[in-house]
């Protein structure tokens, strides 16, 4: 019923040995050796030269980047467009500080972008400046301004306080000047009467300081180029400070002028030499400051055309015909009423006809004027005839008439560029 059990095998005998061919040892010393070795001659130095040229590359890209902003600045202002930038804000902090630049906190606009009033949380007020992406201000303007008014430091010049770069943000981060610029206050007949004569008289000093800083106190000599109203802002206690250096040129230590192709301004403050011809120097600010003299005291804008009794004409030629006819004081704002001093009014727009001469020669220096504006015991030239004079046709006598062609104006933005002809009568 059960069937056997299976056979046992066997004794096991041990397996026979294969025969294998004879092997070489191998050996690290032959051709395997020398690949390795031509391997590491070749490919490293090649990986190596590959990390020299990329950091090279890296280098020179970040260099060039750098020097977008410094392009055409003179070379001792190079280094400082690099140190500024331990003044760069960040765009986030920015954009915080001014709640996304909200509408409500939109101080004002100008040609080259908009002004926003912000707030950090330290609580400290600044103004924001956004440079419009489609503004005439470019990338050189951007930097000359960081780098002009980060050097200066002035009761009368506005402060810088750092400034962001993102992309194609350009941004200027300045102290808080509350009480707007000075154009808001002087040509609104609802506020000119919050600036008395007294007011005034110290704003025209401020105003000299500052240009006088620019000019010959601090270590450079600036020539700001667009002095007018709206670049004069007012502080808390109505103490003028001179804004906006986008346009400003530094000159060297021996240059005293320049010329340029591209004429920056606006129209009413801008220099016959530099409006027709591109040449600019201190006394183009001269003649600026002397426009806005006679606008703080008359409370009237130079740029307007004013119908007078010989003929139509600016406040320049309408104060030079005044000045003529022994009646300087018609040229005083009605918003006085009679709360002022006459030898201080009289005095001030014999200085500012001084600044308005024809001849950029003919015109004082800002450390002359100041010296006037100081001691009112200082004798004063008699003034010559001051250029952009609108001449009617008893004055011109044959001569050449330099009246501005109305026609011919031209605005780039808020900050106008002006187109003259010389026209012969």
């Amino acid at each position: 019923m059960y069937s056997s059990a299976p056979p046992l095998p066997p004794a096991c005998t041990p397996p026979q040995q294969l025969e294998l061919p004879p092997s070489r040892p191998v050996s690290f010393h032959g051709k395997g050796r020398n690949t390795c070795v031509i391997i590491i001659v070749v490919v490293v130095p090649i990986i190596v030269l590959f990390l020299v040229f990329l950091a090279v590359f890296i280098s020179v890209r970040a260099k060039k980047t750098r020097t977008t902003y410094e392009r055409e600045l003179p070379t001792e202002e190079r280094d400082d467009i690099t140190n500024a930038g331990s003044l760069q804000f960040d765009f986030k902090a920015i954009e915080v500080a001014t709640n996304r630049f909200c509408e409500t906190n939109k101080l004002g606009q100008g040609g080259f972008g908009e002004v926003y009033k912000g707030i950090f949380p330290s609580g400290v007020h600044v103004a924001v400046k956004r440079l419009s992406k489609t503004s005439g201000q470019g990338e050189r303007e951007f930097a000359n301004e960081v780098v002009v008014v980060a050097k200066l430091q002035h009761r009368n010049l506005v402060r810088l306080l750092g400034f962001c770069l993102k992309r194609d943000e350009r941004i200027l981060v300045y102290e808080f000047v509350p009480n707007k610029s000075l154009d808001y206050f002087i040509f609104d007949p609802t506020m000119q009467s919050q600036l008395d004569w007294t007011r005034r008289y110290k704003i025209i000093g401020g105003i000299a300081r500052g240009i006088l800083y620019l000019h010959q106190d601090s270590r450079l000599t600036i020539i700001h180029r667009d002095l007018k109203a709206g670049n004069i802002l007012l502080d808390a206690d109505m103490n003028p400070k001179i804004a906006d250096f986008g346009m400003a040129r530094i000159f060297g230590m021996d240059q005293t002028e320049a010329n340029t192709r591209r004429v920056v301004g606006t129209y009413g403050y801008m220099s016959p030499e530099y409006a027709m011809y591109g040449q600019f120097s201190m006394k183009s600010d001269v003649y600026s400051f002397g426009v806005l003299v006679l606008e703080i005291i008359s409370g009237k804008m130079n740029s307007n055309l004013y119908q007078m009794d010989n003929g139509p004409g600016n406040l320049v030629t309408y104060t030079w015909r005044l000045w003529s006819n022994g009646s300087l004081l018609e040229l005083v704002d009605p918003s006085f009423h009679d709360n002022y001093r006459i030898k201080e009014v009289s005095r001030c727009i014999h200085i500012a006809l001084l600044c308005l001469q024809e001849e950029a020669d003919d015109r004082p220096t800002m450390s002359a004027i100041v010296q006037m504006l100081t001691t009112s015991s200082m004798a004063l030239a008699v003034p010559q005839r001051p250029g952009f004079f609108f001449r009617n046709k008893y004055e011109q006598g044959g001569l050449v008439d330099l009246s501005i062609n109305t026609s011919a104006l031209c605005s780039v933005d808020d900050a106008s560029s002006i187109i003259t002809q010389v026209t012969p009568r």
